[in-house]
Parts: structure tokens; sequence; C-alpha cells
């Protein structure tokens, strides 16, 4: 393997698992992040996200010699880039954590590093990280480019990540990915990184199509979960059981709707569907109906327990679940947390029981709610006039009927239905 040292550039849901695995395969590995906190747990071999056999590995990783973590930028044969890409108020990609972190690199370059983009993003994004790096590096030159100087030579390319949070260490070993190059050999060179650890079809592309497929893959989850929550708003005016009807209706062979939910949450789905949109507005009119249909969805559960708040008089309610999806502490663009914030801020007279099994403490977007505790499960649900479930924790599925009664129940999940 002619790439020995690998600078890991994010150390949070996806970095951190991934720069463990990779370590554990025998590559020499600095995590680099911004949080100190974080960079000094991690040293001490402490996991900073929920994510099972994360806490085993990273110990083993830490005591192999392969990993560290530092707020320092090293040189590095190779750099992952796995940092946040939000998305402006126009859904077009915000660029500043890519662009910090290519300001980073760019000062250590020496000439024949690779540098690859994980983090989900628009088709050209990869392409724009390595003009901006650059920019600030004249002196060097992107390899594919006419070099008469020349000039040293740096490799692009993006390998998008496609894990689930809850089962990412096994799933970074066991699927297949995608390996876009900006050059053939920039693939090349990606391609003997991942094969290190990852032990399924590793498929070689250019880095704007890897982008798109990335968005791609989520966009159709996205408009298979929109049918799905499109569904339970027409059953309930209907006065028909969804989960019901969509049993009966997958009994067809040909036939897999999803489940619905309050929304659609975590970095991906809720995001990389707007970046198809942005690249072209116009051909791209069921893929923002469907992100539409979801990011709607929160406001109907809004209505729903506003209608047993008037009927009940409640002054407690309870929001079971905080995370974007079940056993994880992951809050990123969470339905769950968006809802119980609007719920606090609509019933300032109301107590709200917020509960997550997964944190231990209430998030820092709760600042000012005077209203809101984060509260045992089982205290909620024996003390809540209305109980949310908006969440299928694995700690909710044990609650019995007896507990429930006497209460207005919403349940977004079906889990008690």
């Amino acid at each position: 393997m002619s790439i020995y040292s690998v600078a890991f550039v994010g150390l949070g849901y996806i970095g951190l698992p991934t720069a463990v695995v990779l370590a554990n395969s025998g590559v020499d590995v600095t995590g680099v992040d911004v949080k100190a906190e974080n960079v000094e747990r991690i040293n001490r071999g402490e996991v900073t996200i929920v994510e099972p056999g994360l806490e085993e590995g990273l110990k083993d990783a830490l005591a192999s010699g392969n990993f560290r973590a530092t707020t320092d930028m090293i040189h590095a044969d190779a750099y992952i880039v796995a940092v946040p890409t939000p998305f402006t108020d126009d859904y077009h990609v915000d660029m500043k954590y890519i662009f910090s972190v290519a300001e980073s690199i760019a000062p250590k370059l020496e000439g024949n590093e690779l540098v690859i983009l994980e983090s989900t993003s628009p088709p050209k994004t990869t392409r724009r990280m390595a003009e901006r790096i650059l920019e600030l590096r004249p002196d060097l030159i992107a390899d594919g480019e006419p070099n008469p100087d020349n000039k040293p030579v740096i490799y692009f390319a993006h390998c998008p990540e496609r894990i689930l949070p809850g089962n990412a260490m096994k799933e970074l070993i066991t699927n297949d990915r995608i390996i876009g190059g900006e050059t053939a050999e920039a693939t090349r060179r990606a391609t003997e990184i991942y094969s290190s650890f990852c032990k399924s079809e590793l498929l070689a592309t250019d880095a704007v199509t890897a982008e798109m497929a990335k968005l791609t893959e989520n966009s159709f989850r996205d408009v298979n979960i929109a049918f799905a929550n499109e569904l339970s708003l027409i059953c309930d005016n209907l006065g028909i059981n969804v989960w019901e009807l969509i049993g009966l209706a997958n009994h067809h062979p040909r036939v897999n709707i999803l489940q619905p939910g309050p929304g659609v949450g975590g970095h991906c789905i809720a995001v990389d569907p707007w970046f198809i949109v942005s690249s072209d507005p116009t051909n791209s009119r069921l893929i923002r109906t469907a992100r539409e249909v979801n990011d709607g969805k929160p406001e109907w559960v809004i209505e729903k327990v506003t209608q047993a708040v008037n009927e009940t008089g409640a002054k407690k309610i309870a929001a079971l679940g905080l995370a974007f999806k079940a056993n994880i502490d992951d809050l990123r663009e969470s339905p769950a947390l968006s809802i119980t914030q609007k719920l606090a801020a609509k019933f300032t007279d109301c107590e709200i029981l917020a509960v997550e099994p997964n944190v231990s403490e209430l998030p820092a977007t709760f600042a000012g709610e005077g209203n809101v505790m984060l509260t045992d499960y089982t205290e909620a649900i024996d003390t809540a006039d209305v109980i949310v479930l908006l969440v299928d924790h694995n700690e909710f599925k044990t609650v019995s009927a007896a507990q429930l009664k006497g209460k207005a129940i919403i349940d977004t999940k079906g889990l008690w239905v």
C-alpha cells in the first residue's frame, strides 16, 4: 500500500467510527477535530457518540498505536474529510466547513497527497474543494491538469459514506462502497485506502457521479417515505388505520410500502434531496414534492397534539423521543426534536416532559424554554395527560395498555396501535 498515513478530519457520527475501523485495519490514522473536549475524551478511550461496538473499537485502535486524535492539522499521505454540509436558506450547500478544512490542509501539502471528501454534497463540490486548496497553493496542481512547469501533483476524490447510525461498525466493512476520483489515478489511490477495511465491492466511478449517487440513494428513500406519510394523512382524514392498510397492501408480491412517521430526520435523507433540487430545480419536481410532504408532517403532529390539549385541558405533555431514529442519540435534523421545541413554544402554560433515553441532558436548543424538562419515560407516561410517541425506541415498546389508560395518545409510529 502506497498510502501509509491518513488524517481523518471530522470525528463525528461518520468520522470517528470510520477512523477507528481504518486504524484497526492497520493504517496509521490521526483524527483531527476542532472540538478540544472531544479530542481529549477520544484519546482517553471515551466515545463521544452512541454507536454499538465503537467504544471497544476505539480502545483497540488506541492500544495498537495506529490511532490518536488532535486539534492540529498534520501532514499525511491522505486526508479524508467528513465534516457537516448544511444547506443555505435557498437549499444550496453551505461550503463553510469544507472550505475551513481546505484552508487547514493546504499549508501541509507537499505534493503526491490524496484528498478525499466523504461529506455528502451536491455534484461538483469535490471540485470546488480542490479549487479552494489550489487557490491557496498555486505552487501545486491537480492531477489531470496540464503541468508544463512540472508542479507537485495533488489527487482528489469523493467517496460517500452509506452507513446506518446504530449499525455503523458492521456496515463500514460489509457495505459496497462508491469510489469516485477526479482522475483514474485518484480513484486507484482511494480504492487502496478503502480496500484496507471494506470487504464488499468497491465501485469505481468519477467524483461527480459519486456525489450524485449518494444523493440519489437518499432521495429514493425520501420519496418512498413521503408516499407513506401522505397515506397517513389521507387515512387520518378517512378514519382508516394506516398501519393496517399498509400491512394489507404489502401482501401484494410487488408492493413494499414503508412505515409513516412524524417526518424525516438525520443529516442525509432530510438534506440530500434538496441538493438535487438546487442543482436542477426545473426537473426535480417529484423530489421537491416528497421533501415538502415530509417537511410538513411535523405540523400535522402538532395540530393533533393541539386538538388533544384543547379537548383534555392537559397541563403535562410527554414527548417520547428526540433522536431522528430509534435507539441512537443523533438529533441532527430530527423531526421529533423540532416538534418538541414547537410544542414548548406553543404551550407555555404546560409542562413538556421530553424523554430521550440516549442523552443525559437537553440539547442547547431548549435554552430559554423553562417549561421543558428531560424526564424518565415511566415518570412521563405516569404523569402526562397527553403522550406523543415520536421515536420507537426499544424502551417504549415495553409500555403496557394499562399504563396508557386514560391518556390522550398521539402515536406517530404505530407502536401501540
